[in-house]
């Protein structure tokens, strides 16, 4: 089989606005970075970028951690990273379920040999601190609370703070979800105690799908450094990845990194950090608002209550008798418009808009409503 030039040619994707649960839209000051020439990644000059990329996750964190870093792939990787790094088989998890993604990290425990104990909570509500603090009473010996803070699959954001305090009384560590959170709405892992977290680059950082950033306390690292039993995967081991990551004297090869997306990475953050994290926290919270008023005048109602809402990331209810396909098909296609269906138990019952980065802006939020009110023909 040959394929010959005129029939495959240069992709050239549609312009869509990304209002969907991500990724978000890409500003062209991101795109540029990635298009600026690839070294190697063993360069002294990519090196520096790389300690200044820490330096500038530590800021949207919000933490001292030395080991902050981006793993190279999606969040589901920096996901794994946490959870084959600090739970050895045996070890009890308490694992908070209040969506798809809480359902993830309970996959992870099975598969790392741990003990999971399970915190249900309905869809859409945050997770219920006094299950928590039950399940740790029944269960002395955890070793780790795993939650999600923001969960993607409904807009429920879950109380951190008061989570971690839980875990450290009871003295086990914490591996917290912020993949939808980061830059969008507080995550102060100093400040909560949070020993292990993970996000990605493509929702409120803004940057393309490719890299999940994570932190780790000193606790965590202590954990890591304690083992027992060898980390299960080779790729995501701490004690290899360190030593290309760590800074700390000759970087050694581990993989080639990505190099082209770290420079996305390291162009979004500096956004971030011009901007300021605090102001970026307040425009997600107005854009929300404004979107939230104009849909409430439309007669959409949201799955989550206000108090345990994420700002970023909204669940609207569909109206009686919509058809949530077709209308996401009139969306995308007469209007270039990108928003998320329902996942799981939500699926034909939700649409999950998103609010996140650089589609956090009035532009986004009156293109939404202009065109849900002619699909809706309110």
């Amino acid at each position: 089989m040959s394929v010959t030039a005129p029939t495959i040619t240069s992709f050239l994707p549609p312009h869509r606005t990304l209002m969907g649960p991500g990724p978000s839209d890409v500003p062209q000051r991101i795109l540029d970075a990635m298009a600026r020439p690839t070294i190697g990644h063993l360069d002294p000059a990519f090196t520096d970028m790389m300690e200044q990329t820490k330096t500038l996750l530590r800021y949207a964190f919000q933490t001292e951690n030395k080991l902050t870093f981006p793993v190279s792939g999606p969040g589901s990787v920096g996901m794994e990273t946490c959870f084959v790094n600090l739970v050895e088989p045996g070890d009890k998890v308490i694992v908070c379920s209040n969506g798809v993604f809480g359902g993830r990290m309970l996959e992870n425990v099975k598969r790392c040999g741990g003990v999971p104990i399970v915190v249900e909570d309905a869809w859409g509500r945050a997770v219920d601190v006094a299950k928590v603090e039950a399940a740790f009473m029944a269960h002395p010996d955890t070793k780790i609370l795993a939650f999600v803070h923001a969960e993607t699959s409904t807009g429920a954001q879950s109380d951190a703070a008061t989570l971690a305090a839980i875990a450290r009384k009871h003295g086990a560590l914490t591996i917290m979800d912020c993949v939808t959170s980061l830059g969008g709405t507080p995550v102060l892992i100093d400040a909560w105690g949070i020993d292990a977290a993970y996000s990605g680059s493509q929702k409120c950082l803004s940057c393309t799908p490719g890299l999940s950033p994570v932190t780790f306390s000193e606790r965590a690292i202590e954990k890591v450094r304690a083992r027992t039993t060898p980390v299960q995967s080779w790729f995501m081991d701490l004690n290899l990845v360190l030593g290309y990551w760590s800074g700390e004297g000759k970087r050694t090869y581990h993989h080639t990194a990505p190099i082209n997306p770290l420079y996305g990475l390291h162009e979004a953050l500096l956004i971030l950090a011009e901007e300021g994290i605090e102001k970026a926290w307040a425009r997600h919270r107005t854009m929300h608002e404004a979107l939230k008023h104009g849909l409430e005048g439309m007669g959409l109602s949201f799955l989550v209550p206000s108090d345990e809402r994420l700002p970023q990331l909204n669940s609207v209810l569909l109206p009686e008798g919509i058809d949530d396909a077709a209308c996401r098909a009139r969306l995308l296609n007469e209007f270039n418009l990108e928003i998320g269906a329902g996942l799981g138990a939500l699926a034909g019952k939700i649409w999950r808009i998103g609010l996140m980065g650089a589609s956090a802006s009035q532009k986004n939020v009156d293109t939404c409503l202009k065109a849900m009110a002619a699909v809706l023909a309110v």
